[in-house]
């Protein structure tokens, strides 16, 4: 406070209710005089900035220079040559390789991730997650970079990286760009002249300009500003300097995460494709002149903000109104490659119509702008009512080929198999290096076949979906308890209990040193759902360390041991299906279980994948027995490995087998990545315990509700065919 006010504060203060103590006072020099109660003969002076967390401003010279480059020279090129480097460009093609293993659903509030469609390919624009497990209101993000552009233009390249996460995030279900803010990344190589000119001048132009006309803030960010290195290579003094990169993350509320348009084209023979954009074609600092080795010196930007933001709340309207089918963002490689990836997540075939002139600037360019799939009905209003230009540029096929068209003359035409080859073709050869060789060949070999040959991800449910078998024992009953059991590292218990509460369990979360120390027993409960996670970091492999500090513990072990002799259930997913295989000296009828080794990709993998449930005596399963469903997993040691083949053998002759991998044709499948992990005879899941006792690698608790799953058939319900799983536990329980 200021010294003046010092005895007014004194007057209003009670120091026996509100003691208080002067510390510090500042001096004329800008310190601040510390007077230390406990050290009252040591004084020390320190910046009040530094004190109350305000670092001191920083003070950066620089000469303005002009910036000179070479326009592009692109003289005579084929649309055929063009596609094909285009499509291998790390920028531009397909990243699975990187996508696939990473964990896509852990929590179970993922709504939209990165893979769409029936065929699971990585061309989502935006992410998309759930408040909790009762809503369907949730939160959007996407992001948007240009970094090459910034050589040209550094203030285009800011500008354009905000419209880029800008138009990814009008996928998902925002009320409006008013609820919409922004965190920027910032890097850059500052202390070199044009560097710190570049990023003045780009921080100058969102900061001041860009954003405060859209009327949306950037509260949050951070900054890299170091982004080069020296070296002496013998006598010569050597220097890279990274080009200046904004990464702008855009972040809304959603208000139905069931409502985000994913960029895979419906199957409407009727619909049309549209190209909403702000009319130019400047291929500076694309995909193209880079294939091409050359970064130009005209850049696609949005200069005209009002324009823009027209744009924007045109297509946020006519979403809501229901007027698209689907939409995809132009960025990276231009519209074609756009189109195509929707072709690519759909395997529908189009006609692209290009106008009279060079049709290489019209296609490649990277422009902002949106492709959106309407009916035929509704385009001639759209095309009215838009605000900035609309081209009619593309038509849906019979047949899965891609042609290039001015008017009726063929510009270009191929197979979408040949094309997506081509885009598939850099990830596979890094996948190829990374991980087992043959799987990465296996994944290739199904990109070129027909969705006849390969249909992708279906649902084929024997039971009703919809019907609450355990509504007779939800009313004014005692709920049955169960254990949500986690360890170290496992972190799947929240989905797991959400589950477990939607099927009419109270659910407790019941940590191993609960048990050891005694604050809970197993006899407690009524149902045991070991959790999946990374128990021990996997360090002692999957599940291993969990099960050997049960097995070497009396008391643990016992406790462990009542529980599977006594007629209660128990359930393992994922690292708690590993856990329970490795303790099977006191788990009955175990003898035939498998240990769970390494994947053979050689990788984590999250996928989502179908199973078929087979006809066993498991409560579990009650009634689901025949179906066909996609369920996600998340596992780098899910391979069933035996010890004989008499072994597996006895798994099958006793009816122990419960899931099973099947491939798009609903056949049982060894093959990757229908079958993630490589385990014989596609074995999913496993019994034991007369069936009691349900272990299984697939995540079920995760995909329990319709807006969970990635793909499903018709309309989206709220309850996911998973659910059945654990309504079958408390229907069993009465």
């Amino acid at each position: 406070i200021a010294e003046t006010e010092l005895g007014r504060f004194e007057e209003i203060c009670d120091r026996e209710r509100c003691p208080f103590s002067v510390v510090g006072r500042s001096t004329d020099d800008g310190l601040l005089q510390v007077e230390d109660l406990l050290y009252k003969n040591m004084a020390v002076d320190m910046p009040l900035s530094v004190l109350l967390g305000k670092p001191p401003k920083m003070l950066r010279k620089i000469v303005r220079e002009t910036l000179t480059r070479e326009s592009l020279a692109l003289p005579d090129l084929s649309i055929a040559d063009a596609i094909e480097r285009v499509l291998q460009f790390p920028a531009v093609g397909s990243k699975k390789f990187l996508i696939t293993i990473g964990d896509r659903s852990i929590s179970g509030l993922v709504a939209k991730q990165p893979m769409v469609g029936r065929w699971q390919e990585p061309v989502a624009d935006v992410a998309v997650t759930s408040s909790g497990y009762n809503t369907y209101e949730g939160e959007a993000f996407s992001m948007g970079e240009k970094s090459p552009v910034a050589l040209i233009s550094p203030e285009a390249s800011a500008r354009l990286a905000v419209a880029e996460s800008l138009t990814n995030l009008m996928s998902a279900d925002i009320e409006s760009l008013s609820r919409v803010v922004l965190s920027a990344n910032w890097m850059a190589a500052t202390g070199v002249n044009a560097e710190d000119q570049a990023l003045y001048d780009a921080v100058y132009a969102v900061g001041k300009e860009f954003c405060p006309a859209l009327g949306i803030a950037i509260p949050v960010g951070k900054d890299s500003l170091s982004m080069q290195t020296h070296w002496r290579d013998g006598e010569q003094d050597r220097a890279v300097v990274s080009p200046l990169t904004l990464i702008s993350s855009a972040f809304a509320p959603v208000l139905d995460v069931r409502k985000t348009l994913d960029p895979v084209l419906v199957d409407d023979k009727e619909s049309l494709l549209l190209l909403i954009h702000l009319g130019s074609s400047r291929l500076g600092g694309s995909a193209l002149g880079q294939v091409y080795g050359q970064i130009g010196n005209e850049s696609p930007d949005v200069e005209d903000v009002k324009s823009f933001k027209q744009m924007l709340e045109f297509v946020l309207d006519i979403k809501k109104r229901g007027l698209i089918l689907s939409m995809h963002d132009r960025s990276d490689g231009g519209v074609l490659v756009s189109i195509l990836e929707m072709v690519f997540s759909s395997r529908i075939g189009v006609d692209v119509q290009v106008p009279a002139g060079d049709p290489i600037p019209y296609l490649f360019n990277e422009e902002v702008g949106f492709v959106i799939q309407v009916s035929q009905s509704e385009s001639e209003m759209i095309i009215k009512q838009c605000p900035v230009e609309v081209d009619l540029i593309a038509r849906l096929r019979a047949d899965e080929q891609v042609r290039v068209l001015n008017d009726d003359k063929e510009l270009f035409s191929s197979d979408r198999g040949v094309l997506q080859s081509l885009w598939a073709m850099t990830s596979y050869k890094i996948q190829s290096l990374r991980d087992e060789e043959n799987c990465a060949r296996e994944e290739h070999a199904l990109v070129p076949m027909s969705k006849e040959d390969d249909p992708g991800l279906s649902c084929s449910a024997t039971f009703d979906v919809n019907d609450d078998i355990c509504r007779l024992f939800i009313g004014g009953l005692k709920r049955p308890q169960v254990a949500v059991l986690r360890e170290q590292g496992v972190n799947g218990h929240l989905e797991m209990a959400a589950a477990f509460e939607r099927a009419g369990f109270d659910c407790i979360d019941v940590h191993m040193t609960d048990l050891s120390e005694s604050r809970r027993v197993l006899s407690e409960f009524d149902v045991l759902a070991a959790c999946g996670g990374f128990s021990y970091g996997d360090v002692l492999g999957g599940g291993g360390g969990w099960a050997k500090s049960i097995m070497f513990s009396s008391i643990l072990r016992d406790q462990f041991s009542e529980f599977f002799e006594s007629d209660k259930l128990s359930l393992g997913v994922c690292n708690g299906c590993q856990m329970i295989s490795q303790i099977k000296p006191i788990l009955p009828d175990s003898q035939n279980l498998p240990r769970f080794v390494r994947n053979r990709s050689e990788q984590f993998e999250s996928r989502t994948v179908m199973v078929k449930l087979n006809k066993t005596a498991s409560p579990w399963m009650s009634g689901m027995e025949g179906s066909v469903l996609p369920v996600a997993v998340a596992h780098g040691e899910g391979k069933a490995e035996f010890d004989s083949l008499e072994q597996l053998e006895g798994l099958y002759d006793k009816n122990q087998v419960a899931l099973q991998y099947v491939d798009s044709h609903y056949q049982v499948t060894e093959r990757y990545p229908y079958n993630p992990n490589g385990t014989p005879k596609g074995i999913a899941g496993v019994l034991a315990n007369q069936g009691k006792t349900l272990i299984m690698m697939p995540h079920p608790e995760r995909v329990f509700r319709g807006c969970q799953n990635v793909f499903q058939n018709g309309e989206q319900k709220e309850d996911g065919p998973w659910l059945r799983l654990f309504r079958n536990a408390r229907a069993q329980l009465g």
